[in-house]
């Protein structure tokens, strides 16, 4: 896919796509990045980009009509355009993987006090949020779209599996991981994770990633174990114990010692849900 970032700042986006995952996979040519400023699209001797509002107030705009042109040497019939804004909808784990399946994407980052407004009836297709907070400029919101959303894009990451494993892809969060040596700081790793059961593992990282997602979101916990119920009630002909109470019963199989490695400090009225 290509990805088209228009700022006033293209240094920000360059240079940081550089490395890391990112990096490889534009060497592989698996992902196309460019960035693009409107101050080539302007006609003035000092390339202006902003101006003050009408009606008054704090602050700058980006000014229309470099930005419209910018944005029309860019869009084709297959575009999706988006505006990294704090009024958007919360970017999640859903939308990175549905933004993975667009053929061409052009993110608009703001800066100074916003963007006029026709610009965005024109041309944008939604608005997105990295959080419920003000940043100075839209650049850091579009890395982290597209770092996010490059990770669904095939042969991007190492192991095929591996964006499927992450934390919210089987609405949990991911249960911790251990490396060598065994044991340190006085912690020891399960010892199931060493029995070469790859049965047995599997199902105690899910049991395990289900207490961490209880201990840090229990708002995930709640959407999760609601579905959980549902699958039971509609797949189960054998009477089984409640996936509440099955959680519980692993919790409480766990030794102090094996709680204190995985960093739970969760306590039996917190099953209380």
């Amino acid at each position: 896919m290509k990805i088209d970032v228009v700022t006033i700042f293209p240094e920000m986006i360059e240079g940081a796509v550089k490395y890391g995952v990112l990096g490889q996979a534009l060497k592989e040519e698996r992902l196309q990045i460019a960035s693009h400023t409107p101050r080539n699209f302007t006609e003035d001797r000092h390339r202006h980009v902003d101006d003050r509002p009408f009606g008054g107030g704090d602050g700058m705009l980006m000014l229309a009509e470099p930005l419209q042109k910018c944005l029309n040497s860019l869009k084709h019939n297959n575009s999706r355009v988006i505006y990294l804004s704090p009024q958007g909808a919360t970017l999640s784990d859903e939308k990175a993987r549905a933004l993975a399946n667009e053929e061409h994407l052009i993110l608009i980052c703001g800066r100074y006090g916003g963007i006029d407004q026709r610009v965005l009836n024109e041309n944008v297709d939604e608005e997105i949020s990295i959080g419920d907070y003000v940043l100075s400029g839209g650049e850091i919101a579009a890395l982290v779209v597209v770092d996010s959303l490059s990770r669904f894009i095939p042969e991007v990451l190492g192991h095929s599996e591996s964006a499927n494993q992450d934390s919210f892809s089987q609405g949990l969060l991911e249960e911790p991981h251990f490396t060598r040596p065994r044991e340190f700081l006085y912690q020891v790793v399960p010892e199931v994770l060493l029995s070469g059961n790859h049965k047995a593992i599997a199902h105690w990282r899910k049991q395990v990633a289900a207490l961490v997602t209880l201990q840090k979101r229990p708002d995930l916990f709640l959407i999760y174990l609601d579905e959980q119920r549902a699958d039971l009630a509609m797949v189960s002909k054998k009477k089984r114990p409640d996936p509440l109470s099955e959680l519980l019963a692993f919790w409480r199989s766990l030794e102090p010692k094996e709680r204190l490695v995985l960093g739970l400090t969760l306590q039996e009225k917190d099953f209380h849900v």
